[in-house]
């Protein structure tokens, strides 16, 4: 299991086109893959379920990977979270 925390630099957050981006990403890898904001936990790879969250620029956000992708999976997450994809 890996833990990351980051900090959101998305120009509208995880909004609509990049919830549906960060979604499709989370879902290329096999491992589970949790997002959580302020102690609320979702499944990456359910659009509902993240932006449910409603996640704001600026704000942190905990990413959790487990399983035998988790490492790429998380770096490659956490790159688009923070505005470096």
């Amino acid at each position: 299991m890996v833990e990351k925390r980051v900090v959101i630099h998305l120009q509208y957050g995880l909004q609509a086109r990049y919830a549906t981006e960060f979604v499709r990403i989370a879902s290329s890898f096999n491992c589970d893959i949790n997002l959580i904001k302020n102690e609320k936990s979702v499944a990456a790879k359910s659009i509902m379920g993240v932006m449910s969250l409603a996640v704001r620029k600026g704000e942190e956000v905990i990413l959790i990977t487990e399983g035998n992708d988790e490492q790429i999976a998380i770096e490659t997450l956490a790159s688009f979270l923070s505005g470096k994809e």
